[in-house]
């Protein structure tokens, strides 16, 4: 299953580049697709690549989702 998430913008390394959080993950991604990036803007992240920039609010409910999908998820783990 391929997955593209929601990630927050932290850094510009370059015009190309830039480190992202993921709910706490850092990664450095690819940012030759999306032009005009800031810090504090929110991308869909693909494999490495930000696909588009995102609202923040759309974001926010995503990472809302994926969170409470990865709650029910754990619930169901007999352990």
């Amino acid at each position: 299953m391929c997955l593209a998430i929601p990630a927050q913008v932290t850094e510009l390394i370059d015009p190309e580049h830039a480190v992202v959080d993921m709910g706490g993950v850092r990664k450095t991604i690819s940012t030759a697709l999306v032009d005009d990036l800031q810090i504090g803007d929110y991308v869909i992240v693909h494999v490495g690549y930000a696909l588009n920039r995102l609202d923040p609010e759309e974001a926010a409910e995503t990472l809302r989702l994926i969170a409470e999908f990865s709650e029910m998820a754990n619930d169901e783990i007999p352990g």
